[in-house]
């Protein structure tokens, strides 16, 4: 029982506690992505993702190993790429573009959604005090607005596989169009190599910085909203 007590005292809690939330937060993220593009190319008349067990909220049909890790070591990664068959869709291109689109909204609106939350709970806060509930769940929604802003802009860059890609593509003549979507199959070693050479770094982190700015900003009234309230 001593060696047992022991332990439980040299475990940190708090850094547990920190990884958990973050943990489960970019489950969320990535998760909510994944399946906007499932139901965007369903909705479009492809069901593709759907046969393929895609539009489940189970993470496992979703992560990828690397992209994972990108997540929780810098913030800014990608899942497994929902399966897509673009002879479902009435206008191929733009389906794809819009499939593709899905994802990254969802992320900028599960963003905004969460920076309203921030904002609220800190509201409370200024109020009641600083609550241990209170401050873990407004440190948790701060999270979903860090990670889901680097994951929207990250896949918005045109550079295949990623989503941008996709949405750029559209604007394509067909014979580009075709031989742009082949790189696919190359961009991922490519990416994973300027990833690790850092070379979207500056832009990755200047631009969640100036998007965390403007969600904080236009979500300020959640703050004065709930303060004024719990008066």
């Amino acid at each position: 029982m001593n060696a047992l007590s022991q332990f439980t005292q040299s475990i940190n809690w708090t850094d547990l506690g920190d990884m958990v939330l973050r943990v489960v937060a970019i489950l969320l993220c990535l998760i909510i992505h994944e399946v906007s593009h499932g139901l965007a190319a369903y909705h479009l008349g492809d069901p593709t993702a759907k046969m393929n067990n895609r539009l489940s909220l189970n993470p496992l049909r979703h992560l990828d190993l690397f992209g994972t890790l990108m997540m929780v070591v810098v913030g800014f990664g990608w899942a497994k790429p929902v399966p897509v068959d673009p002879r479902y869709f009435k206008k191929p291109k733009q389906g794809m573009a819009l499939t593709a689109l899905a994802g990254p909204v969802s992320n900028f609106v599960l963003a905004f959604i969460s920076a309203l939350a921030v904002n609220g709970l800190m509201g409370a806060v200024s109020v009641k005090g600083e609550g241990t509930a209170l401050i873990t769940a407004a440190r948790f929604f701060y999270l979903l607005v860090l990670l889901n802003i680097g994951l929207g802009i990250f896949n918005l860059i045109p550079f295949p596989p990623l989503d941008g890609s996709k949405v750029l593509a559209m604007f394509l003549p067909d014979r580009a169009y075709i031989r742009w979507m082949q790189l696919e199959r190359y961009g991922m070693f490519v990416l994973m190599a300027l990833l690790w050479a850092g070379i979207f770094d500056k832009f990755l982190y200047a631009a969640r910085s100036q998007v965390m700015d403007w969600m904080f900003a236009w979500t300020e009234f959640a703050y004065y909203g709930v303060q004024n309230l719990m008066r």
